[in-house]
């Protein structure tokens, strides 16, 4: 498995994932970070496996989004990408609901609670 940049090309295949997981996002959106170089893949030869697509903040990046494949999930996947993530653009940040909690806390991310929804930070 691999980690890499998005290209125009992935967008079908980034937005299949993103979409397999009930994630809220346009693929104008989506667009428009790849074409910034914000949005990772992981995956094989043939298709994304995973995505994670990010927003620049004055510090780091914030993690909009965050998908594996169904199928694919518990296989170090997610992870690849948050540390990818990490190792090109340092600090992260995330909001994110209760149940996805524990993958953010086993990546050693900071978290505050804030409502019904989560604030992560990671240095």
């Amino acid at each position: 498995m691999t980690v890499r940049e998005a290209t125009p090309g992935d967008l079908a295949a980034v937005m299949n994932v993103l979409d397999g997981a009930n994630i809220a996002i346009t693929a104008d959106t989506v667009a428009r970070r790849i074409e910034a170089d914000m949005v990772l893949v992981a995956g094989d030869q043939r298709r994304p496996l995973g995505a994670l697509v990010a927003i620049p903040r004055r510090e780091g990046v914030h993690i909009e989004a965050i998908a594996v494949r169904r199928r694919r999930r518990d296989q170090g996947i997610g992870t690849a990408l948050v540390e990818a993530a990490a190792d090109r653009w340092g600090r992260l940040t995330a909001t994110f609901d209760p149940p996805v909690r524990p993958f953010y806390e086993s990546l050693s991310f900071d978290l505050e609670s804030r409502g019904e929804r989560y604030w992560a930070e990671r240095v």
